[in-house]
């Protein structure tokens, strides 16, 4: 991603955070970093990681050769979420709650990034699991952890756009996107839901739940949990048993 398209990416997404009434910080500045070996000095602070009560996050090079928890072997690089940052482990402890009480026939990631929560939810007994994104890397990635968790055949990594993704409703649907992005596709949300499906959304500032709370609410979802890890929200709703007429 170049200086120009980054530089326009953070531009819309603080004029989003304006729209839904929130103060944003000044105008970006970019500023060119000294060469530097970077997916070196990630590999020196990625370790493994246990999050919520039945999950372990590992980067391949430091895989525990037993564990009495679920392992998710995520190749950090090119695409986000290797369970270390807040909204990423919030998404999962609050996917972890949902598993333990459902047994879902079908799940959407939106956005999979790495493909971290696809991956986590068919480990966890999702029989299928459709994982979009619409950066070709990232879709890439996703398959390539797919393939190392073992999980290819129930995690199908595809390249689509969200706002457009025309698939089967499923009676999970995750999407660990920023909150612009949750009020944009709130009512695509509730399109792929199956009557009294769960959503698990992250991505969202602390700050920021109370609006994405009350976007979701409109689109006639009841919010059922969340959890705040490192000032980054996520939250899970339940559909309607019944569609609106």
């Amino acid at each position: 991603m170049g200086p120009a398209t980054l530089e326009t990416r953070v531009r819309d997404y603080l004029a989003s955070l304006a729209a839904l009434g929130l103060a944003t910080a000044a105008a970006p500045t970019i500023t060119p970093l000294a060469d530097h070996n970077w997916a070196e000095a990630w590999r020196e602070h990625f370790r493994p990681l246990l999050v919520g009560r039945r999950l372990l996050v590992a980067p391949p090079w430091d895989v525990p050769g037993t564990s009495e928890r679920i392992v998710l072997v995520i190749e950090p690089g090119r695409a986000f979420g290797t369970g270390h940052h807040g909204s990423t482990a919030g998404c999962l402890t609050l996917l972890e709650r949902v598993l333990e009480r459902e047994r879902p026939s079908a799940a959407i990631d939106l956005g999979t990034g790495s493909g971290i929560l696809a991956i986590a939810a068919a480990r966890l007994g999702v029989p299928v699991v459709l994982a979009v994104d619409d950066d070709p890397d990232a879709v890439a990635v996703a398959a390539a952890n797919a393939r190392v968790n073992d999980v290819s055949a129930r995690v199908e990594c595809r390249r689509e756009d969200a706002a457009a993704l025309d698939a089967t409703p499923a009676p999970l649907v995750l999407a660990n996107l920023l909150s612009a992005a949750h009020a944009r596709l709130a009512p695509r949300y509730r399109r792929l839901l199956t009557p009294g499906g769960t959503l698990v959304l992250g991505g969202i500032l602390d700050a920021e739940a109370g609006a994405v709370d009350e976007r979701l609410r409109a689109e006639g979802l009841t919010a059922t949990d969340d959890v705040s890890i490192e000032g980054w929200t996520s939250l899970g709703f339940r559909a309607p048993l019944h569609d609106r007429a």
